[in-house]
């Protein structure tokens, strides 16, 4: 029987108690705060980032990043509203595209530019920092270019809307699409031979190779994969504004990977679990939300996020080499005892 030690109960549950204790203190400070109508919101709001934040999940866990999320999310937004777009807009003329067709080719912009971010990192030998930073610009640049830096209003079916803004009986069907997201996320990562080679790639990459896992190729796929789902996201946050903005998603890119470092998942990679995720995300929107009920200001909001990556960053890195320092310990005493 283990034996139940406060650290036992921090490393295990406290994430979860600091939802816990962030709920009650807003709850004590603003009493509407546990209105059910201001939690379904708290949901619904979370849900377009988690959508991101799972795609996230997987190129983290092999050790490299996705910065351009946010800009991508903006791209197949902007490219399913032009296709949708009644008016005389490039690159359809005029012609008002079905709002399904337009949907997956939005999907498959944002898609195939994570396809590109993958080859950078695999052919060119770039760090995927520098390239999704790079790539964050571009694709931001780009939609910039294609909207004229306007929003698009025009060329929306009601029937659209659903997506963004409609719900299921009580439940919005944003949240719907981050559980089936979160869901089949969970059981590829855990349950699968894929999911295995993911976490191995994180540990070593090297070894992964030897082992005989094409490491190019699953890269390829995490970056894909991470294109894909903000295409997701991207679409339901149209339907969600009912517009096409080109600013949408601005600064999503550090609200992610706030949340999953949060929730447990390394930044070195290969360790952490998608449940730490959704309740780090949880935390986000709940910490938002709260913040907002108590009028602080956006200025004072963007510290605040800052300081909360700052801490889980550190927080990573700290027990990243307290586990570095403890493997080192073993091997010298193995080598001294065996010598």
């Amino acid at each position: 029987m283990k034996k139940i030690t406060v650290g036992y109960i921090v490393k295990n549950y406290g994430i979860g108690l600091v939802l816990v204790v962030l709920m009650a203190f807003f709850s004590i400070a603003r009493p509407m705060f546990m209105n059910p109508g201001n939690l379904v919101e708290i949901l619904r709001q979370v849900s377009f980032m988690g959508i991101v934040a799972v795609g996230m999940t997987f190129c983290l866990l092999t050790g490299d990043i996705d910065l351009s999320v946010g800009s991508n999310v903006a791209l197949s937004a902007t490219v399913c509203a032009l296709f949708m777009a009644a008016g005389p807009i490039p690159p359809v003329g005029g012609v008002n595209i079905n709002p399904i067709v337009g949907a997956l080719l939005g999907i498959i912009a944002s898609t195939l530019i994570g396809a590109a971010n993958g080859f950078f990192v695999n052919e060119i030998k770039m760090p995927a920092l520098i390239v999704t930073l790079g790539m964050m610009e571009v694709v931001r640049g780009i939609v910039y270019v294609m909207t004229g830096a306007m929003p698009i209003y025009e060329g929306f079916e009601d029937y659209f809307r659903f997506i963004g803004q409609g719900s299921i009986g009580p439940v919005p069907v944003p949240v719907i699409l981050f559980a089936i997201t979160f869901v089949i996320g969970w059981i590829v990562l855990n349950k699968t031979v894929y999911g295995r080679y993911v976490y191995c790639i994180g540990g070593n990459a090297e070894v992964a190779r030897l082992s005989g896992i094409n490491v190019k190729k699953m890269l390829y796929s995490v970056h894909a994969i991470a294109g894909f789902l903000c295409g997701i996201a991207g679409i339901a946050l149209l339907s969600r504004l009912n517009s096409g903005q080109p600013r949408a998603a601005m600064g999503y890119e550090m609200e992610v990977v706030t949340a999953c470092v949060l929730g447990g998942v390394s930044i070195a990679g290969g360790e952490g679990k998608l449940s730490g995720v959704l309740f780090g995300v949880l935390i986000l929107g709940v910490l938002f939300n709260g913040l907002v009920q108590m009028n602080f200001s956006e200025f004072y909001q963007m510290i605040i996020k800052g300081a909360v990556l700052l801490l889980a960053v550190g927080f990573d890195t700290m027990s990243n080499s307290r586990k570095s320092k403890l493997v080192d310990k073993s091997l010298k005493l193995e080598s001294g005892g065996s010598a």
